[in-house]
Parts: C-alpha cells; sequence; structure tokens
C-alpha cells in the first residue's frame, strides 16, 4: 500500500515503466517468455533491436517510434548518420507475443547478444533489454564497480 491507504500504482504515471532483473530460458524454436509485469505494456506490439552493447532491446511500438526519432532525423549525408541508422534499423523487428507471453527473437538477434539459452530480461526505464545470463554478469560487474564515479560525472554535467 502506498500513502493513506491508496496503492503505490495510484501516484505513479501512467506511461509504461519497466524495471526489475528477471532470469528466463530461451526454448529450442528461439522462443522467450517475458515477465508477466512486462506484458501489458507490450500487448500492442514490439520491435527487437540490437543494443548498442551486445543485448537485444525490446521496445513497445509506441515507444520504438519516440526513442528513434532522434536517430531518424540524423543528417543521411553523414556518413557516421548513415551507419548509426543501418545498426539501428536494418537490426529491428517486428514482433508480438503470442497468449502466453513468449515472443520469437529472430536469429540475427541472438547471434548479436551471444543468446543460447539462459537470459536475463531486464527492465532499463522506457525499454527492455534481453542479456545472455553469463554476459549481464560480467557487464552488471564493471557497472557495480564504476555506478559512484559516474553518477557524480553526470551530476556535475546537470551543472
Amino acid at each position: 500500500m502506498g500513502i493513506r491507504g491508496r496503492p503505490l500504482a495510484h501516484y505513479l504515471p501512467a506511461v509504461s515503466m519497466f524495471y526489475g532483473e528477471y532470469e528466463h530460458s530461451v526454448d529450442e524454436k528461439n522462443r522467450l517468455t517475458l515477465p508477466a509485469r512486462f506484458r501489458n505494456s507490450l500487448a500492442d506490439g514490439i520491435v527487437l533491436a540490437r543494443g548498442i552493447e551486445r543485448c537485444i532491446d525490446v521496445y513497445a511500438s509506441a515507444s520504438w517510434l519516440e526513442n528513434t526519432a532522434r536517430i531518424a532525423e540524423l543528417d543521411s549525408l553523414n556518413r557516421e548518420a548513415r551507419e548509426m541508422k543501418r545498426y539501428v534499423f536494418a537490426g529491428a523487428a517486428v514482433a508480438e507475443l503470442d497468449r502466453q507471453g513468449r515472443v520469437i527473437i529472430p536469429p540475427h538477434l541472438t547471434e548479436h547478444a551471444g543468446v543460447v539459452k539462459d537470459v536475463v530480461v531486464i527492465g532499463v526505464h522506457d525499454h527492455v533489454e534481453i542479456w545472455d545470463r553469463a554476459a549481464w554478469a560480467v557487464h552488471l560487474s564493471a557497472i557495480e564497480g564504476s555506478a559512484g564515479d559516474v553518477a557524480e560525472r553526470l551530476a556535475n554535467q546537470r551543472g
């Protein structure tokens, strides 16, 4: 319960926010069951894409459009802008959850992320990431070792 007996959700914004860390497995047909708490926000369709790190990004369709608008606006006469557009858009795949909350992960994305079977599905505010479980452990260890320094640098950038 939240404040004055009202559920905490009463005070949270209506927009989707993804958080948490969940261990799952990819089956032999490349299907992954997404965490139940994420499914309603992803029910209207999703976009799977290459993550900048070696993971798979999962966006609700509407969120994908918002998040890629900046990339879409990059000047195509600039070589780096073209490369970024290719990386993001060529690797993206539209998908839907089935009745069991599963999504089929395309082979090019499982290869990109090194996903074979055991994965961690993490919420990252406006999207979800799928990581190979061992790769996530290494990445998380590196993050934990530098989180304080990064927070301080970002705070200093804000002025």
